[in-house]
C-alpha cells in the first residue's frame, strides 16, 4: 500500500508542475498587462509602459518568473494582484471557500436525485418510470449551465421573486446555483446509476439476498448499489472537474463571489498572478480529487493496488 500511495502522490505532484508551466506560458499569451494599467492616463509613451512592466515584475524572463511563482507556490505566497495590490493568497482564501461549498453544495443535489432515480429507472426497465426517467436525463444533458441558470433567474427571482437573483448571502442564495449544476450532474449521474444497477442488479449475489427474503430496499440500497462504489467514485472524480469548469460559468451568472468571478475579472484585467494563482489551485484540487479516488481504490479493491 506504501507503495501504490507513493506512485499517485508522485503521479499528483508531476501532473501539477506540467499544468502550472503550461498556464504559466498560456496566460502570458493573452496580452500585455503594462496596457491593461496605463489606460486612462492620457498619452503613454513606451518607456512608461517600461517602467510599469518594470513594477509589475513582467519585464523579467519568463523562467525567471515562472520559478519564482514555483517558489511562492511552497509557502502559498502566491505573489500581489496587479490590480491594487492585494496579497493573491488572501482573494483567494475568500473566493474558494465560496466555489467549494456551491461545488458540494451541487453535488449533493444531484446525489439526492439520481441515485433513487437511476435505481427506479433500473427496477422499472422498459416501463414508463424508465421511459420518463431516460427522457428527463436526456433533455438535462442538452441544457447548456448558463441558459438553465438564466431561466432560473427569470423565474425565480423576476417572475416569482422567491429567491434572491444574485450574490452569496444565506441559504437562500445557494438554491439556483446549486439546483443548476446540480440538475446537469443529475441528467449525467442517473444513467450511470441505471446502467451500473442493472448489471448488478443480474449477479448472483443479489439473487442470494432476495432468496434470503431480505426486503427490496435493503436489496437494492445496501447489496446492489454498495457494489456499484468504484464506478459512481470514479465518475464522481472525473467529474469534480467538469463541475469545477461549470461553476466558473455559473458563479458569473448569479455573481458568486468564488473562483470563477475571481478568474473573470483576473482575465480581463491581464492580472497574471491572479489568473496563474486561480487556475493551479483549481487544477491541484482537481488532480487532489481524482488522487483520493485512487487511494479509495486500493482500499476497496486490493487488487489494484498490485497493478
Amino acid at each position: 500500500m506504501i507503495g501504490f500511495l507513493t506512485k499517485r502522490i508522485l503521479q499528483a505532484i508531476f501532473t501539477v508542475l506540467v499544468v502550472t508551466l503550461v498556464v504559466a506560458f498560456a496566460i502570458r499569451l493573452t496580452g500585455d498587462p503594462a496596457l491593461i494599467s496605463a489606460q486612462g492616463g492620457g498619452t503613454v509613451t513606451e518607456a512608461d509602459l517600461q517602467r510599469i512592466r518594470v513594477a509589475l515584475g513582467v519585464d523579467r524572463p519568463f523562467y525567471v518568473q515562472y520559478f519564482g511563482f514555483l517558489k511562492g507556490l511552497l509557502t502559498l505566497d502566491f505573489g500581489r494582484s496587479f490590480v491594487g495590490g492585494t496579497p493573491v493568497s488572501q482573494l483567494i482564501g475568500t473566493a474558494l471557500p465560496a466555489t467549494l461549498t456551491l461545488a458540494f453544495a451541487s453535488l449533493f443535489v444531484s446525489i439526492m436525485l439520481s441515485i433513487p432515480l437511476g435505481v427506479k429507472a433500473a427496477t422499472t426497465r422498459g416501463k414508463w418510470p424508465d421511459q420518463a426517467i431516460r427522457i428527463f436525463s436526456l433533455i438535462g444533458l442538452s441544457f447548456p449551465n448558463f441558459w438553465l441558470a438564466t431561466m432560473l433567474v427569470l423565474l425565480f427571482a423576476i417572475a416569482l421573486q422567491w429567491l434572491p437573483p444574485s450574490g452569496y448571502d444565506g441559504f437562500s442564495s445557494y438554491i439556483m446555483p446549486a439546483v443548476t449544476m446540480g440538475l446537469i450532474l443529475t441528467a449525467t449521474n442517473v444513467r450511470l446509476v441505471r446502467t451500473t444497477m442493472l448489471d448488478t442488479l443480474r449477479s448472483q449475489y443479489v439473487m442470494v439476498a432476495r432468496a434470503k427474503g431480505l426486503s427490496e430496499t435493503k436489496v437494492l440500497y445496501k447489496h446492489a448499489l454498495r457494489n456499484c462504489a468504484i464506478v459512481l467514485l470514479t465518475f464522481l472524480g472525473v467529474q469534480f472537474g467538469g463541475l469545477l469548469g461549470g461553476i466558473v460559468v455559473v458563479e458569473r451568472v448569479f455573481n458568486w463571489p468564488g473562483m470563477g468571478t475571481l478568474a473573470f475579472d483576473a482575465v480581463a484585467a491581464r492580472d497574471y498572478p491572479v489568473l496563474q494563482s486561480v487556475i493551479t489551485v483549481l487544477s491541484a484540487l482537481i488532480i487532489g480529487v481524482n488522487l483520493l479516488i485512487d487511494l479509495a481504490y486500493g482500499l476497496i479493491d486490493p487488487r489494484i493496488r498490485t497493478q
